[in-house]
């Protein structure tokens, strides 16, 4: 078979990033509509930066749909915490999807999923027989690390990246991919909403996971525990179970894709007219 390199795009992740590092200006960019274009113009940076940087023979771009998901169903409370997405931003969620699908990339999501559970889903398919690269800014998805999968989280500016595979990520975090879920089941996460076990912080969790490696060995040998740790986990033992679930990318979505992973070959003169009959000639330019 033959092996390919295939770049895999977190949309939701490189948008809303792109748009907060130039919203505070107030100025947004518009098309010759007057809708928004500061947060797709940073998307396509990003995109064509990387493209240059580490250039994949295909390319696969993730979204979340909106709405609910399975996630909310088992934790009503899962991501209650997050404000609504600013105005300016909401026109650019389905105007970058027609400007990706010109470019010759294909958008990829599902209901009742978020874009993670898309790229997991990706990864664990393809990377038995290809080499994966996930372009993001969220450190959840470290947790797909494997021999063929990287994670490229996006560091400040265009162009500056950090590359992850499972050396870097043991020599920085002390942790397995796998151990990467239990460490976020017991500690929570804040920017999800869902609490792990109250009172048990990250150096907690870390040292933990450390001596026993896992959350079923922690529970095994939980009297082994301060009698401070042993109670809050004791107390909170549904709420550990619930996060973990919360915590783990689902990597079996019943996608549909090409999965022939032709290469990614721009037609340039295709993009120039889509772009210009999206009223974002502006942004040509970017692609090229």
């Amino acid at each position: 078979m033959n092996r390919k390199h295939v770049l895999i795009i977190d949309g939701m992740a490189l948008l809303f990033r792109s748009f907060f590092a130039t919203s505070f200006t107030g100025q947004f960019m518009r098309n010759q509509a007057g809708v928004p274009t500061n947060a797709i113009y940073g998307f396509l940076k990003h995109l064509t930066l990387a493209n240059k940087q580490f250039s994949p023979d295909t390319i696969l771009c993730c979204w979340d749909l909106g709405g609910k998901t399975f996630r909310h169903e088992i934790f009503p409370q899962y991501k209650a915490n997050r404000d609504e997405p600013p105005l300016e931003l909401l026109p650019q969620f389905q105007l970058i999807k027609h400007i990706v699908q010109a470019l010759g990339i294909e958008n990829i999501s599902h209901p009742g999923y978020e874009a993670d559970d898309c790229i997991g889903t990706l990864s664990t398919r393809l990377s038995q027989d290809h080499k994966i690269n996930i372009l993001t800014g969220d450190q959840d998805l470290l947790q797909l690390i494997n021999q063929n999968t990287y994670v490229t989280l996006l560091k400040k500016g265009y162009g500056n990246y950090q590359v992850y595979n499972l050396d870097l990520l043991e020599l920085e975090w002390g942790i397995t991919p796998k151990q990467l879920i239990d460490l976020k089941a017991l500690m929570g996460d804040s920017a999800d909403n869902y609490p792990g076990v109250k009172g048990i912080g990250k150096k907690t969790a870390g040292r933990l996971l450390k001596d026993y490696s896992s959350i079923e060995r922690i529970i095994e040998n939980i009297e082994e525990l301060p009698r401070g740790v042993q109670t809050k986990i004791k107390n909170d033992l549904e709420m550990l179970h619930l996060s973990r679930k919360l915590a783990t990318i689902f990597c079996h979505v019943p996608l549909v894709f090409d999965s022939s992973l032709a290469p990614w070959e721009p037609k340039y003169d295709v993009i120039s007219r889509s772009f210009r009959d999206l009223g974002c000639s502006h942004l040509t330019s970017l692609v090229r």
